[in-house]
């Protein structure tokens, strides 16, 4: 039996979007890794980094949470995003990683399998 505090929830294929501090505390608490994206609708690096991250949700272990900073400003402020996009990574309910700007598929991969295998 696992003994982290995360659940052995599947994640989902596609990315969540998520509205609030609880929101994604609860996303956290759910699932072994999580990759939160913090974007902007406006942002044009925001826009190329999407179809990456949707396919991270739909080939990897790690739920992938959506989060727009324009609407979770108070959340944005408490990871400390300055820019976007900023992706945080969370493995068993703590953060690990944080990275701003765009990133290639295979460096996200490969740091996100680095905390699924």
């Amino acid at each position: 039996m696992a003994t982290d505090t995360a659940t052995d929830a599947v994640a989902p294929e596609e990315p969540m979007h998520i509205d609030g501090e609880a929101d994604l505390d609860e996303t956290v608490a759910d699932y072994d890794v999580v990759l939160a994206d913090f974007y902007a609708d406006w942002c044009g690096p925001c826009k190329m980094l999407e179809p990456i991250v949707e396919t991270l949700a739909a080939e990897t272990d790690a739920a992938v949470a959506k989060v727009d900073v324009d609407a979770n400003q108070q959340l944005a402020t408490a990871y400390g995003v300055r820019g976007v996009p900023t992706l945080v990574l969370f493995a068993d309910g703590e953060q690990v990683e944080e990275i701003v700007g765009v990133q290639g598929e295979d460096e996200l991969r490969s740091l996100v399998e680095s905390y699924t295998a």
